[in-house]
């Protein structure tokens, strides 16, 4: 004897699905949702009379050429704050003095140099060339917070030429 409860039978009952009526049908036989779908070889015809298979097909299509990026490389320049190369020119800022790339890191310490912080004041890059002297009352809830000095680092109306450069050279599209 088996331990399934029924009397040993193993026998179940057939699946059966309902349809959007609520009629049951056998699993075998076709639902009203298949016909919804096509069958292999058999033309559908769309809303405006003609079959899916007509019209544009995919060689009618022009090809997706892909973009020839520029095969001049960028150039590497020294960082007239520290004097090392600047291996990510895309991160980098404009200096004030030469208007020249310059580390981020960098362009950073000069500003905390320059800046008299007091106990939960901390320099945080707040976008568009602009740092900011940020205080927190309590440093573990970084949430509440109150900017109270804005630095302009950057100008956002002269857009120097380096930047110009990077910028056609990622954005080739």
């Amino acid at each position: 004897m088996s331990g399934s409860g029924r009397g040993g039978s193993n026998r179940r009952k057939p699946f059966r699905r309902r349809d959007h009526t609520g009629d049951e049908t056998a699993a075998s036989g076709r639902n009203s949702w298949q016909d919804n779908f096509p069958r292999k070889g058999r033309k559908q015809e769309t809303e405006f009379g003609g079959s899916r298979s007509a019209g544009t097909s995919h060689t009618d299509r022009p090809r997706w050429t892909p973009v020839k990026l520029p095969q001049v490389p960028l150039d590497v320049p020294d960082c007239p704050i520290c004097g090392k190369p600047i291996k990510d020119i895309s991160s980098a800022l404009t200096d004030k003095v030469s208007g020249n790339p310059a580390h981020f890191d960098c362009v950073l310490g000069k500003i905390a140099d320059n800046e008299i912080r007091e106990k939960g004041d901390v320099i945080s890059y707040l976008g568009g060339g602009r740092f900011g002297i940020v205080h927190y009352a309590d440093p573990r809830d970084v949430k509440r917070f109150k900017i109270k000095k804005i630095i302009e680092w950057e100008d956002k109306e002269n857009r120097v030429e380096w930047r110009r450069n990077i910028a056609d050279h990622f954005s080739v599209t």
